[in-house]
Formats: structure tokens, C-alpha cells, sequence
């Protein structure tokens, strides 16, 4: 696999995984899902299934990856299994048609930045016709398209590593400053014991349910990334470790995310329970009540937080069909990655559409039951997370644990863990890839297929 290239280093992986890993589910999606199922109580719920359910499947794509060295399609013929190759298929389309979505929530992201940086802080009173303006919406979405190609054209150690080196500590940094600055607002406390005590009331069924969406989505499983990525990481490097602290990273900023937010949120007297419009409708507001200069570098910081998070994921579901078509059609990096990224860019014009600027887009298909049309973005996001992921993750460990058979996938996860064979590791990684991992999953996928296609709500 000569010029496939490789991380340069341990760091170097956790890094861009990491990188792959949060993204705007982490600072977008997780605080107002926390907002809508109950604050602290969706947490401890969040929590738990990360470590319990997605560690273990993020353990097995990395295996996986390592195993053949090869992209998600691939490594299902290197292994011996050329029947599995849909399975792989699926994945690199997941990822295709999510970041053709994905990276018009980005551009939203980068518009928002400039528009704090010159301090139009009624951009948030004006949202709609922010999305609806298609030249400007479309602008922002063009130059992070072409910032994620250029990292991704400069391959694995000198692009992707290099860039999530940068990327995630700046990231943090920020989000600890903003972490600060939110402690010293008023009313700063009732946010934090809103997201930090839980009332125990509030664990329902849906509410585990939505934490465990999050949880899955949150860590890019499902669709191939880190099959790819982890065809990247040399044989001596410990995947166990690796991926807890992966896990550990992504939960971390999540949860940073979380005490950020709501003390800004209560410091206005407003409800937790905003939904998706918190970032981009309130918070704007909220920065502009802290003044011309204040409201300017906090509203700049944190609109370029958001955008560095995206960053990180658009790199990671890029790199997917890149790996793919430079393993398997031997097509040169460079323009595999430029015609890829055009191509996505293109699929993602009725995304960038679907909110005010066409009504076909707008409202794109009505589901059975629903009392109002569904947008096109929103569809795309039904089919490719809701749909490919949990279906992809509950299928990648069937085949792990019953195909591939766990010996084999034991014997790579040995290698950098000499004392692996034997251990609690060992035991829980078994038993969650074998059956707690499957039956959620699937169990997902259905009630996700019910609920969305066929107006079937179960909870």
C-alpha cells in the first residue's frame, strides 16, 4: 500500500479522530438536545452509551481499517468477505450524503463568524433570510468546501494530522475561555445546576432514545470513517487506548459545550429548551447584550469555534470516498479529492435551497401521518443519519463478531496491548459487539425507519 501514506504518530490519529469525532453534534446538536430531554438526567444517559455502546463499535472500525489497511469497501474483500462489499458501499455513500448536507450547516457556521466579526448581531433576528439568500448561504458553503479539499488534498501526515494538530487544541482553548466567560454572567449558576443535577424523573424511553442517536452520530461510527482512518494507524499503536481517549475527547467537548451554553442561555431568562434555532436565532442576541467590543470578540470566538468543530468532520467524511476511489480506481489523491468535493458541493444545492429559497426544496415530501412537508436537507438527514448509520454500525458489528469471527478481531486488538487476550477489556468489548451493540442498533434503525417514513411513533 506504498503512497497510501500514514499518521506520523499515536497523537496524530487520536487527533484527527478526535477531529472526526466532534464536529457541530457536539456544540450544535448536543446542548439543545440536552435542552429538550431534560438537562443532566439526558447526560448520565448520553454518557453511558458511549461507553457502553459506541466505544466498542468504534474499537471494531478502527480494528477493521488497521487489519487491511484499506477504505471501508475494500477491506471487506481483504478480509475475504467480497459479499460485504455493499456494507462498505453503503458507508461511503452515508458519508457522501452527509457532508453534502453537513456542509451547508458549515457554511452557515463561517457566514455567522464574519457576520460577528463586523457586528451584525441581527443576523439572528434575520435567519430565514439569511438561509434563503442562496449567492451568500452558497459563497460560505464554496469556501468551506474548498478549505476541507485542500486539507484533504495534502494527504494524511501533512494534511488531515496537520490541520487536526492545529484544529482541536485551538478549539478547546476557545471553548475554555468561553467556559469562563460564561461562569460570570448572571443567573450563570441556575444554567449550570440545570445541566450538572439530574432529576431522574426525566429518563423516559424517548429520552434514551435521543441520547442514544446522539451519542452514535456524535462519534462519526457507522459509515465508514474510522474504518478509514484506522487503515492509517501503524500495527504497534494500542486501538483500545486509542479509542477511549477518542471517546473521552468527544464526550469532553460535548460536555464543555454544555456549560457554555446554558449559563448564556439562563443569564437571558430564556428556556433551555430552544431546540436547533439556539445557536443560530439566540445566541446572537445574547452576544449583542454584552455590548459593541465584548459582544464582537465573544460572538467572533465562538461562530469560529463552530466553524474550526465542522472543519474537524467535513476533513473525516471527505477523506471517505476519497480513500475509496484512490484504493480501489487508483486515481491520483489530488484530483480524486477536487472532483469528489465538486460533486458533493453540487449534490448539496437542493440542502442549500431547502430552507426558504425554494418552495420545491422547502418542502420537499410530506411522511405518512405528518401534518406539515419535510425539507430536503432534513430528508437527506432522515436517510443517511438516522437511517445508514445505526444500520451501518449494527451490521459492521454482526459481521465483526459472527463472520469475521471475534478471534480474528482479538488477535488485531493485541497488537499494542499485549495484555489484551483474557482481559475485562476483552470480555466487554465481546459481549457489547456480540449482542448489546446489535440489538440497539438495529432496534434503532427500525424505530428511526417507523417513525420517519412511516408515521409510526412508537414512544
Amino acid at each position: 500500500m506504498a503512497g497510501r501514506g500514514n499518521f506520523s504518530s499515536k497523537i496524530g490519529f487520536i487527533a484527527a479522530a478526535a477531529g472526526s469525532a466532534v464536529g457541530l453534534g457536539n456544540i450544535w446538536k448536543f446542548p439543545f438536545e440536552v435542552g429538550q430531554g431534560g438537562g443532566a438526567a439526558f447526560v448520565l444517559v448520553y454518557l453511558a452509551f458511549a461507553f457502553i455502546l459506541c466505544f466498542p463499535v468504534m474499537v471494531t472500525e478502527i480494528a477493521i481499517g488497521r487489519r487491511t489497511q484499506k477504505n471501508p469497501v475494500g477491506a471487506f474483500s481483504d478480509l475475504g468477505f467480497r459479499n460485504w462489499r455493499w456494507l462498505g458501499i453503503m458507508g461511503v455513500l452515508a458519508g457522501f450524503l452527509i457532508l453534502s448536507f453537513y456542509n451547508v450547516v458549515a457554511g452557515w457556521a463561517f457566514g455567522y463568524f464574519i457576520e460577528m466579526v463586523t457586528g451584525h448581531f441581527e443576523i439572528g433576528q434575520h435567519f430565514g433570510e439569511f438561509t434563503k439568500n442562496f449567492v451568500k448561504v452558497g459563497g460560505y458553503g464554496l469556501i468551506f468546501m474548498a478549505a476541507t479539499a485542500f486539507i484533504v488534498s495534502r494527504g494524511i501526515s501533512a494534511g488531515i494530522e496537520k490541520a487536526s494538530k492545529i484544529l482541536m487544541p485551538s478549539l478547546v482553548i476557545m471553548m475554555l475561555g468561553l467556559v469562563i466567560y460564561s461562569f460570570t454572567l448572571p443567573n450563570a449558576g441556575k444554567g449550570i445546576e440545570f445541566y450538572l443535577l439530574p432529576d431522574f424523573s426525566k429518563i423516559t424511553l424517548p429520552v434514551v432514545y435521543r441520547a442514544l442517536g446522539q451519542a452514535f452520530f456524535s462519534l462519526s461510527l457507522g459509515m465508514g470513517a474510522l474504518i478509514t482512518y484506522g487503515s492509517y494507524v501503524g500495527k504497534n499503536d494500542n486501538i483500545v487506548s486509542s479509542a477511549a481517549i477518542i471517546t473521552l475527547a468527544d464526550v469532553g467537548i460535548a460536555f464543555l459545550a454544555g456549560l457554555m451554553m446554558f449559563p448564556f442561555v439562563f443569564s437571558q431568562n430564556l428556556p433551555p429548551t430552544g431546540g436547533p434555532g439556539l445557536i443560530f436565532v439566540t445566541l446572537p442576541g445574547i452576544f449583542q447584550s454584552l455590548g459593541p467590543v465584548l459582544g464582537i470578540v465573544i460572538g467572533s470566538v465562538f461562530f469560529l469555534l463552530l466553524s474550526f468543530a465542522a472543519l474537524t468532520s467535513t476533513v473525516s467524511l471527505l477523506e471517505v470516498p476519497v480513500a475509496y476511489v484512490v484504493d480501489e480506481h487508483k486515481i491520483p489523491r489530488k484530483i480524486s479529492v477536487w472532483v469528489i468535493a465538486a460533486l458533493i458541493f453540487i449534490i448539496g444545492i437542493p440542502s442549500l435551497l431547502s430552507n426558504g429559497a425554494s418552495d420545491l426544496f422547502s418542502s420537499f415530501i410530506t411522511y405518512p401521518g405528518a401534518e406539515s412537508a419535510t425539507d430536503f436537507m432534513t430528508f437527506i438527514g432522515h436517510v443517511a443519519n438516522d437511517t445508514f448509520l445505526p444500520l451501518g454500525g449494527a451490521l459492521i458489528v454482526i459481521f465483526a463478531a459472527y463472520v469475521w469471527k471475534k478471534h480474528n478481531l482479538n488477535n488485531e486488538l493485541e497488537q499494542g496491548f499485549a495484555g489484551f487476550k483474557g482481559s475485562f477489556v476483552e470480555k466487554f468489548i465481546d459481549l457489547s459487539i456480540s449482542y448489546i451493540a446489535p440489538v440497539v442498533l438495529l432496534s434503532i434503525f427500525i424505530l428511526n425507519v417507523l417513525d420517519r417514513f412511516f408515521g409510526v411513533q412508537v414512544f
